[in-house]
């Protein structure tokens, strides 16, 4: 049972690194700042979930899941409202959506 939890672990934090991952690539590669900013809040939510996930499977107790669960938790509220910030900051200065 020891082993299938490490590997369910080990699977669910390189599936979260991979996510952050995109969200770099998403940062470097996509053109204007609205697309940047989604690339980055959904990929980079989306891992640390699937990472907070994976070291839930290691913890000791419950008590350990919901501290992993409210920096989750916390992490995602920030995110959407730095997120909204900084998208209302660029529109108030005039930078349109980037159109093909």
């Amino acid at each position: 049972m020891t082993l299938l939890i490490d590997i369910l672990t080990s699977l669910l934090l390189i599936a979260g690194a991979v996510f952050f991952l995109g969200g770099t690539i998403g940062l470097f590669r996509f053109p204007d700042v609205y697309t940047r900013l989604h690339a980055l809040t959904k990929a980079d939510n989306v891992g640390l979930g699937l990472m907070m996930a994976g070291l839930s499977l290691q913890a000791d107790s419950l008590a350990t899941v919901g501290k992993l669960l409210l920096i989750w938790l916390l992490v995602l509220l920030a995110s959407a409202s730095v997120a909204h910030l900084i998208a209302k900051t660029a529109r108030q200065r005039g930078i349109e959506p980037w159109k093909q």
